[in-house]
């Protein structure tokens, strides 16, 4: 992730940098900057260990790639759903009472030709 940085336009910021700062204080402005990247680079490091101990062997068994938000493609995902003919069978599971919403529960009681519930208390 280059962030649209070509090697001219990285040789251009390096060059004004060097005018700006001067060659008397770029060596020591090059050195804190090096410290800086080491000590994120441990941050993240020190992060990922963190994870590894506190998920114990299950961190190792992720497929992290499988994760990745950037493989997913929106317009691969919507054509799928929509060209998928059939519904894949669902292993059977212990069936929990779903809660029905207010207008899914209008439209049954509309098919069913039965008023829709009122309540007196509500206004």
């Amino acid at each position: 992730m280059s962030l649209g940085l070509t090697f001219e336009k990285l040789l251009l910021i390096g060059l004004i940098a060097v005018l700006l700062i001067g060659p008397d204080r770029l060596p020591m402005y090059a050195a804190q900057f090096g410290r800086l990247v080491r000590s994120l680079r441990d941050m993240a490091s020190g992060a990922k260990d963190r994870m590894r101990e506190e998920m114990g062997p299950d961190y190792d068994d992720i497929d992290w790639k499988k994760l990745d938000p950037r493989q997913y493609d929106p317009r691969r995902i919507v054509r799928e759903a929509l060209l998928e003919d059939e519904e894949k069978p669902v292993a059977p599971t212990v069936s929990v009472p779903k809660r029905e919403s207010a207008y899914a529960q209008r439209q049954r009681l509309i098919r069913e030709g039965k008023p829709a519930p009122f309540d007196l208390e509500a206004t």
